[in-house]
C-alpha cells in the first residue's frame, strides 16, 4: 500500500523528458487526469523543452495526500520540486486545476516563472458549494458517479477518444480527487491577476462548459497584464485533447516568442 504524502511544500511525483540542457517547462494536468494528459504535447514540446510533469495528488503514480491542501500548497511543492532539481526559473503550462496552480505559483514566486500558459482554466471555478457536494459524493461512493460523466464535461458530443482519459479518473484515489476539489472550492485570484507579472497566454476551448471563454478565459486575459487569449473552435474543457494540433501550434508559439531574455 502507498503511503499517504503531503502536498504543501512537498515535490509531487513528477516525470522528466527532453533534452537535459534545454530549458525547462512545467505541464500541469487537470483535476481527475495524471501526468498523461500531456501526451499529445509531448512530441513537439521535448524538441527544444526539458518537459517536467507531475500528478496531482491520488492522481496517476502519485500517492494520495494525508490531509487537506489549497491550489497554493500546490504551487508551494512545485517551487520544491524546481529547487530540488536546481531549476531557478522555468516556463509553465496547465490545465484546469494545473492551470490555477500555474496562477499560483505565479503570484508567489513571480522570479520563477519565465513564461505561462494556462488552458481551460480560471482565476475563481464558481460556487464553493457544489465543489464540496462533489467531493463529499466521491468520499461516499468513489470515482464511479463522476466518471460516468466525465466525457460529457471534458469534450464536445463529436469526440469519441475520451475513453483512455476516463479510465484515468476511474484510477484516481477517491480521497486525491476529493481533496483537490476542496481545495478548487477555496481558490479565488481574480483580485491579485495584476500581479501576475510572467508574460501569459490564455487557451480556452469554444464549447467549454466547466470553464467557458467568456466567463473563465476571458476573466484571466483581461485580469492579467498583456494576457493573450486564444479560444480554440471545435474543444471541450480538455481542448489539448481534443484538439492538439492547433493548442500546440499556440504554446510552442507562446513559449518561443516570450522565453527568449526571460533567463534562460
Amino acid at each position: 500500500m502507498t503511503a499517504p504524502s503531503a502536498p504543501g511544500g512537498t515535490p509531487p511525483h513528477h516525470r522528466l523528458d527532453g533534452p537535459a540542457d534545454a530549458p525547462v517547462v512545467v505541464l500541469g494536468p487537470s483535476l481527475g487526469t495524471s501526468m498523461d494528459l500531456w501526451l499529445p504535447q509531448l512530441p513537439a514540446l521535448t524538441r527544444s523543452w526539458r518537459v517536467l510533469r507531475y500528478d496531482l495528488p491520488g492522481h496517476g503514480a502519485a500517492p494520495p495526500p494525508d490531509g487537506p491542501f489549497t491550489v497554493e500548497d500546490l504551487a508551494d511543492g512545485i517551487i520544491a520540486l524546481l529547487d530540488g532539481l536546481g531549476v531557478g526559473r522555468a516556463a509553465y503550462a496547465g490545465v484546469s486545476l494545473g492551470g490555477a496552480v500555474g496562477t499560483a505559483l505565479a503570484l508567489r514566486a513571480p522570479e520563477r516563472v519565465g513564461s505561462l500558459v494556462l488552458s481551460c482554466t480560471s482565476p475563481r471555478f464558481g460556487d464553493p458549494e457544489p465543489w464540496r457536494e462533489r467531493a463529499a459524493l466521491v468520499r461516499r461512493e468513489g470515482v464511479g458517479p463522476v466518471a460516468e460523466t466525465a466525457a460529457g464535461r471534458w469534450f464536445t458530443p463529436a469526440f469519441t477518444g475520451a475513453e483512455p482519459y476516463v479510465a484515468m479518473l476511474r484510477a484516481t484515489d477517491p480521497e486525491g480527487y476529493a481533496a483537490c476539489c476542496d481545495a478548487l472550492a477555496q481558490f479565488d485570484a481574480t483580485g491579485r491577476l495584476g500581479a501576475v507579472s510572467a508574460p501569459t497566454l490564455v487557451i480556452a476551448g469554444a464549447q467549454d462548459g466547466p470553464t467557458p471563454p467568456d466567463g473563465h478565459g476571458r476573466r484571466l486575459a483581461d485580469g492579467i497584464p498583456d494576457a493573450r487569449l486564444t479560444v480554440i473552435d471545435g474543444a471541450g474543457h480538455l481542448a489539448n485533447v481534443e484538439r492538439p494540433g492547433p493548442v500546440t501550434d499556440a504554446i510552442t508559439a507562446h513559449l518561443d516568442r516570450t522565453w527568449k531574455g526571460a533567463g534562460r
